[in-house]
Parts: C-alpha cells; sequence; structure tokens
C-alpha cells in the first residue's frame, strides 16, 4: 500500500463532542458549532463477527475549521476522521 493511500486512510482519533438531545453535534471540543453541513450513516459488516455502525457529520466550526466526526453507534463513543 503506498503511503499517499495509508495517509488517506488515517485510522480515527477518538475526541470529545457535545451533542443535543437528538445526538447531533453542538460542539467539538470547546469550540461551537455553527453548522452541520451533511449527515451520513455506514452500516456494514453485520454479516460478520465485526459489524460496524456509524454516524457521520461534517461540521462547519465558529472558528472557521470543517471536521468530520463520527459516533461509534455500538461503543456509543466519539472520533474524529481525517480524510
Amino acid at each position: 500500500m503506498s503511503s499517499r493511500l495509508s495517509k488517506r486512510l488515517s485510522k480515527p482519533r477518538p475526541t470529545r463532542v457535545w451533542a443535543d438531545q437528538r445526538g447531533v453535534p453542538v460542539a467539538f471540543g470547546r469550540v461551537e458549532v455553527e453548522t452541520v453541513r451533511e449527515e451520513w450513516v455506514v452500516e456494514e459488516g453485520w454479516w460478520t463477527g465485526r459489524p460496524l455502525r456509524r454516524r457521520y457529520f461534517e461540521l462547519v466550526l465558529t472558528d472557521g475549521r470543517d471536521v468530520v466526526v463520527f459516533k461509534d453507534m455500538l461503543s456509543r463513543r466519539w472520533f474524529k476522521q481525517r480524510a
């Protein structure tokens, strides 16, 4: 695997996200979310012993950053995903 590809498929890192009652992020760390640009769900591997269920959000923060986070629906933990 080329180093370029491995960088693109970086390992998600645990992060702190504050969400509202519907589970939508309102803050990333100490920075408020200005808007949710996109939201999607990934469910795969349900037929294996290692299913994957994630709810992704592309966020625009009040400091101008654009970040992608997801909540692992099995562990209920938040992660930052770098593209």
